[in-house]
């Protein structure tokens, strides 16, 4: 069973009063997609080591089968929510919730590392990948630094001899922040390693962002993100290897519903007993 309730512990970001959402463990932490680039920029600019971690219904679906894949989410200090389904979660349990990609997340903190003066370094996908995202990037963000970049072999581990290269590539290029596109659960057990062998460094698990940015993929339409149905739109350009994901996804909402629904009523009942009690006073 898929645990899912109200958390009221304070993680960075966040007040002590703030109620976060958890999901299987994982406390969703950030709630908005401003509040992460400022999360995320002040964190780096303070020389902070962390990771940030995007969680969806294929995430969910993997932190019940791999304990490195949990182990690296919960050591993650800022997680949003990605999947639609788990926003939708959110507002049935009246927690303010954004969808928050990694996707999402690339461009404004391009932007704001630009500004700021924040080397950043792109990891994974491929060599023509990372040079045309890369002059992409900088091209779109005057003053922003491409520290470095690095395409691992397609059976990358993060505890490898090439995992031990890229971590001596990353720590020599002095970047403050570095863009991770792996895939799950890669590049978050990379970036799990990281946190231990690197300072001042802050890792984001994007997926295939920079593919988006290179023009190599192209992302759903604006229309499909804000409907919740850029998974659709996935699957249809890729249906051999997203089609069988989705499958296990959609097994994993009743589950999660169910493991909802005693938090939901809880919500509910608390809503309207304080409703009452405001209208008697």
């Amino acid at each position: 069973m898929v645990d899912t309730q109200l958390s009221q512990a304070p993680s960075a970001g966040e007040t002590p009063e703030s109620n976060n959402l958890t999901v299987d463990g994982v406390t969703i932490n950030v709630s908005s997609l401003s509040e992460a680039v400022t999360s995320i920029v002040d964190a780096a600019e303070q020389g902070e080591n962390f990771s940030v971690c995007t969680l969806n219904l294929d995430h969910v679906v993997q932190l019940q089968q791999k304990p490195d894949f949990r182990a690296a989410y919960r050591r993650a200090r800022f997680v949003t929510a990605d999947g639609f389904p788990i926003v939708v979660l959110s507002r049935l349990l009246g927690v303010p919730i954004s969808r928050t990609t990694g996707a999402d997340l690339v461009e404004p903190l391009c932007a704001a590392a630009g500004e700021k003066g924040l080397p950043i370094f792109l990891f994974g996908s491929d060599q023509s990948t990372l040079e045309k995202s890369a002059a992409e990037l900088k091209r779109r963000y005057p003053g922003l630094e491409v520290a470095g970049v690095f395409a691992p072999g397609r059976n990358f581990s993060a505890y490898s001899e090439e995992a031990d290269e890229a971590i001596a590539r990353i720590r020599a290029s002095g970047a403050k922040l570095c863009f991770l596109a792996l895939g799950a659960p890669k590049q978050e057990v990379f970036a799990s390693r990281c946190l231990d062998e690197l300072n001042g460094t802050g890792f984001l698990c994007i997926g295939a962002s920079l593919d988006f940015i290179a023009g190599t993929q192209v992302r759903a339409p604006m229309f499909a993100q804000k409907a919740g149905l850029e998974w659709a739109w996935r699957m249809i350009n890729n249906p051999g290897r997203l089609a069988p994901r989705y499958a296990r996804c959609a097994a994993a909402v009743p589950r999660l519903l169910a493991g909802t629904l005693p938090q939901i009523l809880t919500a509910r009942t608390r809503f309207f007993t304080t409703s009452r009690t405001r209208k008697a006073a």
